[in-house]
């Protein structure tokens, strides 16, 4: 089977492909024979209820420095695809959002990882309170008396964005921290939705757990360990990488969530876990591939083509 694949994502010369799970998606299709397309969400276009993209046809190469080369630029139908791979990063903001609207005038006709219905509809922060039996005590609010009060009988909390990535502005604040209403000032300056905040877990010091979910099942993870005098585990802010197995709670943690991924037409999803808490559930460009493969664990890209393809079939 050869599929004619584009991928929908951030400008290409400026991604490390050390880390970026969409550079392994990519490798992998074209070992496969796959033909690849490239665009970035601004070359997008709708007219008359057409959606378009100014497309580069695309070869990639796990060479640092020297990791692409870019066909002349077409103008092509997104329909005439067989498989779009919605790989931009956030923020998820209303140009993410319009993305996904236009993107969803072409799926499931056209395969869309993730389905933008269901990525538009399923935002990390806010997908994951479905499951509350399995978070930490979480409150999304800008109510500076909720705040205080969840404060109050929680103790130690962290606050941040609701629809933050990669660690930014996330603070833990201690239940006497003096820096309470600054910071909730500046939140309240910087940020006009809600934000999350949560119980602090003290178990983050020994990791914070990416679990790689290829179509509701479990197919790899890697535990981010924080650096020293950090509170964050996000490996773009310093977090190092180690060799994990998931542990029974983690394994029904992943049992639990499987079918309403499924469901979803979330295909490759990223969940977070801190000591047998579950903080995220990432669906809009989750990435670990590379880091779990370079730890020694399973290369999970062929994974994920085996069940596109398999999609693609049916």
């Amino acid at each position: 089977m050869t599929l004619n694949v584009a991928v929908q994502m951030d400008p290409i010369d400026r991604i490390n492909i050390a880390g970026d799970s969409a550079f392994a998606l990519l490798l992998e299709a074209q070992a496969r024979g796959h033909n690849l397309s490239y665009y970035t969400p601004d070359w997008l276009a709708m007219r008359d209820g057409e959606v378009f993209a100014n497309v580069h046809p695309l070869e990639v190469r796990d060479v640092k420095g020297d990791h692409f080369t870019l066909g002349e630029r077409r103008r092509v139908r997104l329909d005439s695809f067989d498989v779009i791979l919605m790989r931009q990063d956030p923020p998820f903001d209303l140009n993410y959002i319009t993305a996904t609207h236009l993107l969803e005038r072409v799926h499931p006709r056209t395969l869309v990882v993730n389905d933008p219905f269901h990525v538009r509809n399923a935002p990390e922060k806010i997908f994951v309170t479905e499951f509350p039996d399995l978070m930490p005590p979480t409150l999304i609010t800008r109510d500076l008396a909720e705040i205080k009060a969840f404060r109050d009988e929680q103790g130690d909390i962290v606050v941040k964005p609701l629809y933050g990535h990669g660690g930014a502005s996330v603070f833990r604040l201690t239940r006497d921290d003096l820096n309470f209403g600054s910071l909730y000032d500046l939140f309240a300056t910087t940020f006009r939705e809600p934000w999350v905040v949560q119980r602090f877990l003290p178990e983050v010091s020994a990791g914070d757990k990416r679990i790689i979910l290829i179509d509701g099942e479990f197919a790899g993870a890697v535990n981010r360990v924080p650096s020293e005098g950090d509170l964050r585990s996000n490996m773009v802010r310093g977090g190092a990488a180690k060799e994990t197995d998931l542990t029974p709670r983690e394994r029904e943690i992943c049992a639990r969530l499987g079918p309403s991924l499924r469901e979803k037409g979330l295909l490759f999803t990223g969940i977070d876990v801190i000591g047998g808490n579950l903080t995220e559930i990432n669906v809009t460009a989750p990435t670990g591939i590379r880091a779990i493969r370079r730890i020694g664990g399973p290369d999970i890209a062929p994974v994920v083509w085996d069940v596109i393809e398999a999609k693609r079939r049916g």
